[in-house]
């Protein structure tokens, strides 16, 4: 633990403020209050920082095990009338309540309320360095479930934890089997590199907490939406399930696009295919495709894992070959959200006899046998206006699930390792009881704090294997690999075969 390093932390402008804000809401009392909540969130961070449990007892042992010097600084340690007082648990708890009265809605309704975001906000903020903060605008999505401490309801429907709720949390794991659980989504959203750009570490940079009769997605996306607003975060690609994709337009991909995003999401399998018609186009997986596409290109599907290059290049070549039926983009989005599109005959990419000029394309091109006996509008303009309404919830950047597609998907996978990490049993292990207060500010606080000491744990790795690189550059080495070999069952079996 550095304390020092942690200090600084807390001691970030946007932070301090949003610390100062909350200790003006704390009602003062008779005697002065010897624990402020700088000193509170620093206890939490040296706590968390080892991976410890969340538990106010372990925060009071961080306090009272620092050195005189920083107690006595901190606040810690204070004189009065002649004799030394030392902070006490009963002064954490305190604390930790009067937080929770100010941070909670005045009727609590499982969601934080505008205050607690603020502060999870900058706690956050506050871990990424300004190096870092501009480095992508890139956000891959996920959330993950963490139970309350509190039990579930009886028999009279009442649990000692009103901000809690019933959920379902899905097993991934080999024999994890699916169940319902008490307590809570936390949604993270993880900074990843561009398309196009170099490697970036995969800091938090996004935490919401609720209740599990709150659909998370829409609860993810005001949050976000509100950061791209304030500038905090610029809008840029957002990657996402089909947990996110599969919601309805208003409470994900029409607010995200409102707001400059790019989408780049799995689709859920009923939403795959073709989705109906538009001015005689064939809408499906988010594009808009000429009506003599051949009906076999929409059963195109996202590879499964470990697909050989064989399988690989068929499949690529399929969905280069459903590209050449799409009608392209000519014109970007409007205020509204309306764009135009061209006809692949007029665009080049294919030979129609609806379209005299397409046919002195090469025989490389794809050529329509059988045009519509009655050619609808699409076929009858040169190009058309989609709005807004049409592929709502299923248009996003790239072609789905084209090579391109199934690249800029991949870098997903960040978000996943910034779960793995807080729930693995060897760091922080946010399993039910790792923090033992009910309600949601405190959660909330300490799941943060936790982000924050992963982020610098991240950071630092990240710029060691950069330092790394770069030595290995200077002395004419590659760079060092850190993808692992996999052995097949074959390999392993030749490998321990008997004599």
């Amino acid at each position: 633990m550095n304390l020092a390093r942690l200090e600084a932390l807390l001691d970030d402008p946007g932070l301090a403020r949003a610390i100062a804000e909350v200790e003006a809401l704390l009602p003062i009392g008779v005697r002065q209050r010897q624990l402020r909540v700088r000193s509170f969130l620093l206890g939490a961070a040296c706590c968390l920082f080892d991976g410890r449990p969340a538990h106010l007892r372990r925060v009071h042992e961080a306090l009272i095990s620092l050195p005189d010097p920083d107690k006595a600084r901190l606040g810690i340690l204070a004189e009065g009338q002649g004799v030394t007082h030392l902070v006490t648990y009963r002064q954490v708890e305190y604390l930790n309540h009067l937080l929770g009265a100010v941070l909670a809605k005045s009727e609590p309704d499982g969601m934080a309320s505008a205050g607690l975001q603020r502060l999870l906000d900058a706690l956050i903020d506050a871990s990424v360095p300004d190096a870092y903060r501009q480095a992508s605008t890139s956000l891959a999505l996920d959330w993950t479930d963490l139970a309350s401490f509190a039990h579930p309801p009886g028999r009279n429907g009442i649990s000692a934890d009103p901000e809690a709720a019933w959920g379902h949390r899905r097993g991934g794991g080999p024999g994890e089997k699916s169940e319902l659980f008490f307590g809570h989504y936390a949604n993270l959203a993880t900074m990843v590199r561009e398309d196009d750009g170099g490697e970036v570490p995969e800091l938090v940079r996004q935490m919401t907490l609720s209740a599990c009769d709150h659909d998370p997605v829409p609860v993810a996306t005001a949050a976000l939406v509100s950061r791209f607003e304030t500038g905090a975060l610029l809008p840029g690609d957002v990657i996402s399930d089909s947990g996110y994709s599969h919601r309805v337009p208003e409470h994900f991909a029409l607010v995200l696009r409102a707001a400059g995003a790019s989408l780049v999401m799995d689709l859920h399998p009923s939403d795959r295919g073709q989705q109906g018609t538009f001015a005689g186009a064939v809408l499906a997986n988010g594009n808009c495709y000429c009506p003599a596409t051949p009906k076999t290109l929409f059963d195109l599907g996202p590879l499964p894992r470990g697909a050989t290059d064989t399988e690989l290049t068929v499949h690529d070549d399929k969905s280069a070959e459903l590209a050449r039926y799409k009608l392209g983009p000519i014109s970007t989005d409007d205020a509204d959200g309306y764009h135009r599109v061209a006809c692949p005959a007029v665009a080049g990419k294919l030979r129609c006899p609806l379209r005299p000029a397409s046919m002195t394309l090469s025989y490389s091109h794809p050529t329509v046998l059988e045009p519509p006996e009655h050619p609808p509008v699409c076929c009858s303009q040169q190009s058309l206006t989609v709005p807004a309404s049409v592929n709502a919830k299923t248009r996003q950047k790239h072609d789905y699930p084209g090579k391109a597609w199934r690249a800029s998907y991949a870098r997903r996978s960040a978000v996943e390792r910034s779960n793995s990490r807080i729930k693995d049993p060897a760091t922080i292990d946010v399993e039910k009881g790792w923090c033992r207060v009910m309600g949601l500010v405190t959660p909330s606080l300490f799941l943060a704090v936790a982000l924050c000491c992963r982020n610098l744990a991240l950071l630092d790795a990240f710029e060691a294997r950069q330092a790394e690189n770069e030595r290995r550059h200077a002395a004419g080495l590659p760079p060092k690999s850190r993808r692992r070999r996999r052995r097949s069952l074959t390999e392993l079996a030749a490998a321990n075969a008997p004599p």
